[in-house]
């Protein structure tokens, strides 16, 4: 089974494409996002540009780490910045 959606546009007098709503809600597209176009001979690819923080709450979880641990690391890191300073 394909995760294929076909969606029609039309584009305007100044070359505007409206993405259609349920095609932007599928990807997460609201007003502001940033996206990537990409053009393959006859074809054009329109995708998501995901941010950091994007990534933080919706990408996928790869790892843990506890606060304490957070903690730990961030006391190491400011230790760092004292000894250069």
């Amino acid at each position: 089974m394909s995760d294929t959606v076909v969606f029609e546009a039309k584009v305007s007098r100044k070359r505007l494409l409206a993405i259609p709503k349920a095609a932007a809600e599928r990807l997460g597209i609201r007003e502001g996002s940033r996206v990537k176009i990409y053009v393959e001979r006859d074809r054009m690819i329109i995708e998501p540009i995901r941010d950091a923080i994007w990534y933080a709450l919706y990408g996928p979880k790869i790892g843990y780490i506890s606060f304490k641990d957070l903690e730990e690391e961030s006391l190491r890191e400011q230790k760092k910045i004292e000894n250069i300073a």
